[in-house]
């Protein structure tokens, strides 16, 4: 797999993770929707430890800077 998200993409995803955390954590969500957000949550989390998102594959996005093709 070739990587296709740059730092700061996958940054944002990791924060954006924490913050669902946190919220789940201090009570502020519950049922669907933390069950909706939290596997968002778990696949930011992967794709950002992988740097490869399958949804940009298909849109034909990449987040890399300096990336020679």
């Amino acid at each position: 797999m070739k990587k296709n998200m740059g730092t700061l993409d996958r940054g944002i995803r990791v924060l954006l993770a924490v913050v669902v955390a946190i919220l789940y954590f201090a009570g502020q969500i519950s049922g669907l929707a933390a069950i909706i957000l939290g596997i968002v949550a778990v696949i930011f989390l992967v794709t950002s430890a992988i740097g490869f998102c399958p949804l940009y594959s298909l849109l034909k996005l990449n987040t890399v800077r300096n990336q020679e093709d």
